[in-house]
């Protein structure tokens, strides 16, 4: 339900989430789905959400994240536009070694999809103007919010009180929430420069994601529906701004050097993107009736294309002890419930944290030794057939400790 100005009675509701984006807008979704009412404060006009267009960026959708935008009533908005990723080969550079998985030896189900992000942008909007257990007030910036051991109070745009049991910072890198909260970050910048684009090609992809190990960084392919895929290049920030300043065929011919031939004649659709690389984690996910979820909790190198999972993955985890807690009769914005949730992601979320950091540090160089050592490994666990499925497992986003909207369960 969309928030119209006037002077209506004051708000009542059990969590209030600044920041309307994918994280956000999954977790009013997914707390609309188990009773929950929700407030949701963003910067974005619904009506540019609704109308957004093709911007050259798109998310991988791993399996089990794939589950829960089922599960909240997202996915059949976004199927139609989806593409299956069903076979992922990991190469270092132009070495013979190689990693292929092949969705085929776990299961009929793909290792996830690519989405892009206009689509998820709309459908979001959709869904959420549906529903009436969600008060979406926007565009609108969130002013100073009171959390004590009562609750949450603000006063919105036009005037009117809202109070909650909850505040779920869901507003980015640059949390505001967080900030306010007092919160400290810890992090480093990688010295890399993300540059995204969407190229069309000649020959079909075959539904198959590509990563690359280059010096520079990590260069992935990854299969949108036609023949076209998303590009993700990580390259050095001394490298990075002379190659966005390229005309269109300079920096076509630059792309081409690192993409090959193998797909056929390549083009670039769409405008060019690009943003520095850096990790990032908040010393701690809560505070009094505060939760951080998604990128203002944590944010990770896009090397495994991991970052809009892990956020949903947060979302899983706290709409869950939201939703059990309102059941039982608890405060949802309570102690009990925070730490349960802290508890819950600290060792996922500090795990892909280190996972991601470490295999960029390994793998962004061309030093000799290490380039071997890399290659042996790649191919020796090409060659071990039980260890190759876990870390298809993990691809998929089904190891670890899933709450249920991951495991495909109602809230």
């Amino acid at each position: 339900m969309t928030d119209t100005t006037g002077h209506a009675a004051d708000l009542d509701v059990e969590v209030l989430i600044v920041g309307g984006g994918f994280a956000g807008g999954a977790l009013a979704c997914a707390l609309a789905t188990g009773g929950a009412r929700s407030l949701v404060i963003d910067r974005e006009d619904p009506g540019a959400a609704l109308a957004a267009d093709f911007d050259g960026r798109a998310f991988a959708i791993a399996l089990a994240t794939q589950r829960l935008l089922a599960g909240v009533g997202l996915w059949d908005l976004l199927a139609p536009d989806a593409n299956p990723i069903r076979d992922i080969r990991v190469s270092d550079g132009d070495g013979g070694m190689f990693l292929h998985y092949d969705h085929a030896d776990v299961g009929d189900d793909p290792f996830g999809y690519m989405v892009e992000t206009h689509h998820l942008r709309r459908a979001l909007a959709t869904r959420l103007g549906a529903l009436d257990a969600v008060t979406w007030v926007a565009p609108a910036e969130a002013g100073d919010i009171a959390r004590d051991t009562g609750g949450v109070t603000t006063t919105l745009p036009d005037g009117r009180r809202a109070r909650a049991r909850l505040l779920v910072g869901a507003d980015g890198r640059a949390s505001s929430v967080r900030r306010r909260a007092g919160i400290p970050l810890t992090g480093w910048p990688y010295r890399q420069t993300g540059l995204v684009c969407t190229v069309a090609h000649e020959r079909p992809h075959d539904d198959t994601a590509f990563e690359r190990f280059l010096p520079g960084g990590p260069f992935a392919i990854l299969p949108l529906k036609g023949n076209r895929a998303s590009i993700v290049w990580a390259e050095r920030d001394d490298l990075a701004p002379a190659i966005m300043a390229l005309d269109d065929p300079g920096f076509l011919a630059e792309l081409s050097l690192r993409f090959g031939d193998f797909l056929g004649r390549i083009e670039i659709v769409g405008p060019r993107f690009a943003y520095p690389l850096s990790l990032q984690y908040a010393r701690r996910p809560t505070d009094t009736r505060l939760a951080l979820v998604a990128d203002a909790a944590h944010g990770m190198h896009p090397i495994a294309g991991q970052g809009l999972n892990m956020g949903l993955r947060d979302v899983a985890a706290l709409a869950e002890v939201i939703v059990d807690a309102r059941r039982l009769g608890q405060d949802v914005g309570g102690p009990a419930v925070l730490d349960a949730y802290a508890r819950w992601r600290r060792f996922d979320n500090t795990l892909m944290l280190a996972l991601t950091d470490g295999l960029n540090r390994l793998f962004s160089n061309s030093v000799p030794p290490l380039r071997l050592a890399r290659g042996l490994g790649l191919a020796t666990v090409n060659r071990m057939p039980p260890l190759k499925r876990f870390f298809m497992r993990h691809a998929m986003g089904q190891v670890g400790d899933l709450p249920r909207l991951l495991r495909g369960e109602a809230l």
